[in-house]
């Protein structure tokens, strides 16, 4: 093959362009959610063994997450796969196309990686709608040996966001208990959990008044008693709360948790809280790989359109990695889609000939930013620095000597 890498990476996907766009409808056909995308990471592995890479699944005790590496050298580019769908409308946040543009990403980089001198690494994550894959995958070591991070995730438009975040995020679950009585013999014997529910969701409708605009609170109550003349013993709510930083989020959960302690003290019932998932972190996009992504854009046919001031965006367990090595997680429009993530209409557009035409530019912009990255020396000798930066300080926390070192 002759030409410069950005030919052969797209000789690359254009050879894997039947089998991308198979795995996309593969995915979005058989819609799995949190923790049980058994069949799409399959096909995920299935393929990626098929081009040659080294794939390992069921790793970081996720029976559903995977990873697949091709190359070798100082500067491994990961690239971040999601494949979960959501309860009852399927693909409407269009993982199937996140998942087949970052394989198709991989395939792209790994035709480059053995003239270039790099590793690519892709990670399949689950569980990011519900349960933070990314975060777990995080904590267990799946990105130690990872330089940068990046992923493309479908819209009805392309946005990088520029300098604006995805928010932080906190979900989390309280159950009331009291003590059940006849609702007409004998209420005054009563703890009523139902009641506590109502003070709790009434204490945080007034707590909004109170916060910033950009903040989120929403939640429902999943239980509060089965018969009208038994009061209840249990009422269990779940909630979210989102904030612009995760330096906001942490107080705004703690005002959000008082609700409920005070709905416990008011009632005399007990509270519990718990969190149903590890906190979401806000994206931090890297302003280098970010810039290089977006100038790709016009090669084809596409410009990134600026949010709002003052949007409010939605979270994603990719904050997390953001916070802990150079990443990037822009928007690639699925172009005259009138639908919005999350709505059954938006499910339906994700396996149109827009889609696949967002697929595929997915994974040629993630793979032209990777091929700059590895092509720019003194780049990536700032990157691949940071990168040993990181494995040296966890190292030093190991051993107690971090503070010797000035950190």
């Amino acid at each position: 093959m002759g030409g410069t890498p950005y030919a052969r990476a797209d000789e690359a996907t254009a050879r894997w362009r039947d089998r991308l766009l198979a795995l996309s409808r593969a995915i979005h056909a058989e819609p799995e959610t949190a923790f049980a995308e058994h069949a799409a990471s399959t096909h995920v592995a299935d393929l990626l063994t098929d081009a040659g890479f080294a794939v390992e699944r069921g790793v970081c005790e996720l029976p559903t997450a995977l990873t697949a590496a091709h190359g070798e050298g100082d500067l491994t580019i990961g690239l971040c796969a999601e494949y979960d769908a959501l309860p009852e409308v399927g693909h409407a946040c269009g993982h199937n196309l996140i998942a087949a543009s970052a394989v198709g990403a991989a395939i792209a980089l790994a035709s480059v990686a053995g003239e270039l001198g790099f590793r690519v690494k892709l990670l399949g994550t689950p569980a990011e709608e519900q349960g933070g894959g990314k975060v777990l995958m995080l904590e267990r070591g799946a990105f130690d040996d990872v330089t940068v991070a990046m992923m493309v995730h479908p819209g009805p438009a392309d946005l990088t966001f520029g300098g604006d975040r995805t928010t932080a995020a906190a979900r989390f679950e309280a159950r009331f208990t009291g003590r059940t009585a006849h609702s007409a013999k004998s209420p005054h014997l009563a703890l009523n959990a139902g009641d506590a529910a109502v003070v709790a969701q009434v204490a945080v409708g007034l707590l909004r008044q109170q916060t910033t605009p950009d903040a989120r609170i929403s939640g429902f109550v999943r239980e509060a008693g089965r018969r009208t003349n038994m009061i209840p013993d249990l009422a269990v709510l779940e909630y979210e709360v989102r904030a612009a930083t995760a330096e906001e989020l942490a107080p705004l959960t703690d005002r959000v948790t008082d609700c409920f302690r005070g709905a416990a003290l008011a009632t005399g019932t007990d509270v519990g809280i718990g969190r149903t998932q590890p906190d979401y972190l806000d994206l931090r996009q890297d302003p280098w790989l970010l810039r290089t992504y977006e100038g790709h854009l016009a090669d084809v046919g596409r410009t990134a359109e600026p949010l709002p001031p003052g949007s409010v965006t939605a979270s994603t367990d990719m904050g997390n990695v953001s916070h802990a090595l150079p990443s990037i997680h822009p928007h690639i429009g699925v172009l005259g889609c009138e639908a919005t993530p999350h709505n059954a209409e938006f499910a339906d557009e994700m396996t149109t000939p827009a889609a696949d035409a967002a697929l595929l530019d997915a994974a040629t912009l993630l793979a032209r930013t990777g091929i700059d990255l590895a092509a720019d020396a003194g780049r990536r000798r700032h990157y691949v620095g940071l990168h040993r930066s990181r494995e040296r300080y966890g190292d030093l926390k190991e051993t107690g000597q971090e503070g010797r070192d000035g950190r």
